[in-house]
């Protein structure tokens, strides 16, 4: 009884969290490759709440960002949905230090997402390469971004 209780507490934080992601002030954005599209958002990571933080595992501070990314495919009706891939990217500043992020997938009813947390200066410009395989396909899709980032 207690471990259901809790998973759904849990679930509805990862559903309040995802909810957030595209509703905040958030850079984002989307490339479509035929039947796929990525799309991705960033975001600093204290906009997120303390609670929805918590329940998603997600470190919550000034200086660590959020890159959530997913995958769109349409269906026989031309309406994109959510699919489950694999998502890997790196990130690297204006002096081009790289770093790997660690995605991890999140599934939420019939949503997909792919979350990734980074560290940045205040005002430095990032930029993404994020490398997206739907599963089933053999082809990478691959998306290049860069956003800026501000301390409040």
């Amino acid at each position: 009884m207690m471990n259901r209780a809790l998973h759904s507490i849990l679930t509805m934080a990862s559903v309040a969290l995802f909810a957030a992601l595209f509703s905040l002030p958030a850079h984002a954005g989307s490339e479509d490759f035929g039947d796929y599209q990525v799309r991705w958002s960033v975001l600093p990571s204290t906009f997120l709440t303390p609670e929805t933080a918590k329940a998603n595992n997600l470190q919550r501070s000034k200086g660590i960002g959020i890159v959530n990314i997913s995958i769109m495919q349409k269906n026989e009706n031309g309406i994109l949905q959510p699919v489950t891939g694999q998502v890997e990217g790196k990130s690297s500043n204006d002096i081009q230090q790289v770093k790997f992020l660690a995605f991890r997938r999140i599934t939420e009813g019939d949503s997909v997402y792919f979350v990734a947390q980074y560290q940045y200066s205040s005002a430095e410009l990032i930029t993404f390469n994020i490398t997206a395989r739907p599963a089933g396909h053999s082809r990478d899709l691959q998306v290049r971004f860069a956003h800026t980032l501000f301390n409040d």
